[in-house]
């Protein structure tokens, strides 16, 4: 008996100092020892970021998802290429597209300096996806930490696992379902498209030949279209930014889903929520009618998300510069 009583000790007083994850789980306190200030430094530098351009909140939220869906959530994403790994930011997903790294290096930059070697990369990420959210006008929620960085990354992995805007709705839930994330947490982080921009070349074909015969999509409303259509021609163009939510873009609310309920779903992505599947479109309407109900499940979601395969303990390492691995 006082041998249990002394192990208990033992384990809850390394619990409480000792920067580890127990049993693989991450947990929202783990660096309140080892680096008390990280989620204050990664806060204000995310809030300095988005008053400086209001679209980097969209930008550092999806890294975070973009991360995660390859090879779990270990900031594999912000390897560049050198010597045998080959940089996942140029996947099609990817390229031209992905952005906010050099915020992502200043935040990492001001945290070495604090606490060396203690706050992994994929932490930063999953802790700028929250902040950013907030920033907008979004949900809070703690944010469970402890992950390790990968030493390596996965072109292919990020071309072919993240869902893209004109994936079928059955292969966007099957991409969703690999990472452990159903149809619930598909219709709520699908909600983070109520801020940012997207690109003409993700949406053209919806506007000039979504089925390969050469007609418009006629889930898209017409009046959106032929609006789209001024700055998103046949050809050209390709890089023009849309916002994605055209009523409150800066604004994390519930519009898009209420977007969606117009027909003025941007993506193929957004608008076969409610056209393919009985499922999703009851929750587009449930989050439509209560903004309350999204935030709170979109918060649920985005722990879940954020838990998809971590390396913790001593698997990955806690990388001193994100873009590469420690030598």
């Amino acid at each position: 008996m006082a041998q249990s009583v002394s192990f208990l000790l033992v384990l809850t007083t390394l619990l409480a100092f000792a920067p580890f994850t127990f049993g693989g789980h991450l947990y929202p306190q783990f660096y309140d020892h080892s680096c008390p200030k990280a989620q204050q430094i990664v806060k204000s530098i995310v809030a300095k970021a988005v008053a400086k351009e209001a679209r980097m909140a969209a930008s550092l939220l999806r890294l975070h998802f973009h991360d995660c869906f390859v090879k779990g959530c270990d900031a594999s994403l912000l390897l560049d290429s050198s010597g045998s790994i080959v940089s996942e930011k140029r996947s099609n997903p990817n390229r031209n597209s992905a952005r906010g790294f050099e915020v992502i290096d200043e935040i990492k930059t001001a945290l070495e300096k604090e606490c060396p070697q203690t706050v992994s990369c994929a932490d930063i990420l999953a802790l700028a996806a929250r902040d950013s959210t907030v920033l907008t006008g979004g949900p809070s929620w703690k944010v469970p930490l402890g992950r390790k960085d990968s030493r390596g990354a996965s072109l292919s992995g990020s071309n072919n696992n993240i869902p893209a805007p004109n994936n079928t709705f059955q292969t966007i839930l099957t991409k969703f379902k690999l990472n452990g994330l159903n149809v619930v947490d598909l219709v709520a982080l699908s909600g983070s498209h109520t801020i940012g921009n997207s690109r003409c070349t993700s949406f053209r074909q919806r506007l000039y030949n979504q089925s390969g015969n050469g007609q418009p999509d006629y889930t898209l409303h017409p009046s959106y279209a032929a609006q789209l259509r001024t700055r998103c021609p046949r050809s050209g163009g390709d890089q023009n930014l849309f916002v994605l939510d055209f009523v409150s873009p800066t604004k994390f609310d519930n519009s898009y889903f209420k977007d969606i309920l117009a027909s003025k779903g941007l993506l193929n992505s957004d608008q076969v929520l409610l056209t393919k599947s009985e499922a999703s479109m009851d929750l587009v309407k449930k989050y439509a009618e209560n903004n309350e109900l999204f935030f709170e499940q979109f918060a649920k979601s985005m722990i879940k998300m954020g838990n998809v395969s971590p390396l913790t303990g001593p698997r990955g390492e806690v990388r001193k510069n994100c873009r590469k691995i420690n030598t």
